[in-house]
């Protein structure tokens, strides 16, 4: 049964609507509706618990192009998460699971959307869409594709080689290995990525135990001298030796070339 709406959410809805604003802020309602600021955020509140309006954050919410039947609404994640990035100012790309999925590295879907973004930390809930904001130098960001949604919105995802680099990088937080090296094996024979594509990635975005790793396997599928080359002027000189995979014990062989256990 559709919903029966107060005179102030009625008002409120038909005011965004009107003037084709997705985001209200405090302030905006109070003076256009002729109530106090105490009216306005008890206002907001009560539309945000009850599913008619979206807390983006304090202060913040959005708004539905218009109320749907039976008078519940969530944002989509593109909705979502480009009002949260446009009020931080911030640049952004998805990474990990939703990335993953994507692709077709994976099956699994996850309802957590991990995004690396220069402005927030933290876990965040906007309407039914869970995000996972991870800060990262500016120097991190990059190596994206942008996907245009029903909606209108863009997404913005990391690349398919940003995204292998993710894996290896981020192993801890994805428990993305040693699945992910199956992933590079399979993208380049299906020729859908190059090694030079992942190797130039590594070296941007990744950190000396990515690069390492990430030469062992490409050394392994017979990358190009270029690639390997590439990968090896990055990486400095040490003598401290790690696992190809972290979890496991690092025991057997060492690849000399890249100071690598390849303990699979």
């Amino acid at each position: 049964m559709p919903r029966k709406l107060g005179q102030l959410e009625t008002a409120a809805l038909s005011l965004a609507q009107m003037r084709n604003l997705r985001t209200l802020q405090l302030g905006q309602l109070a003076s256009a509706l002729r109530i106090t600021a105490k009216q306005e955020r008890e206002l907001l509140s009560r539309m945000s618990r009850s599913s008619l309006i979206a807390k983006v954050r304090k202060g913040l919410y959005l708004f539905p192009p218009r109320l749907p039947l039976g008078g519940i609404w969530t944002p989509d994640e593109a909705t979502a998460i480009n009002a949260l990035m446009a009020d931080k100012n911030a640049r952004y790309q998805i990474t990990g699971p939703k990335a993953f999925n994507r692709y077709g590295y994976s099956e699994q879907l996850s309802s957590l959307t991990t995004i690396y973004n220069d402005a927030i930390s933290g876990e965040r809930r906007i309407g039914s869409i869970s995000l996972k904001l991870i800060k990262v130098a500016r120097d991190r960001l990059g190596g994206v594709e942008k996907v245009r949604t029903p909606t209108g919105e863009t997404l913005v995802f990391s690349s398919r080689a940003r995204t292998l680099v993710d894996a290896v990088y981020d192993w801890s937080l994805f428990d993305s290995l040693p699945g992910a090296y199956d992933w590079i094996r399979d993208e380049l024979a299906a020729g859908r990525v190059t090694a030079d594509e992942v190797a130039r990635a590594a070296v941007q975005f990744g950190n000396m135990g990515t690069i390492r790793r990430l030469g062992v396997i490409l050394d392994r599928l017979c990358a190009s001298k270029a690639s390997l080359s590439r990968l090896e002027r990055a990486v400095k000189a040490t003598t401290a030796k790690i696992p190809l995979v972290p979890t496991r014990p690092a025991r057997g062989t060492v690849f000399k070339r890249w100071g690598v256990v390849v303990n699979e």
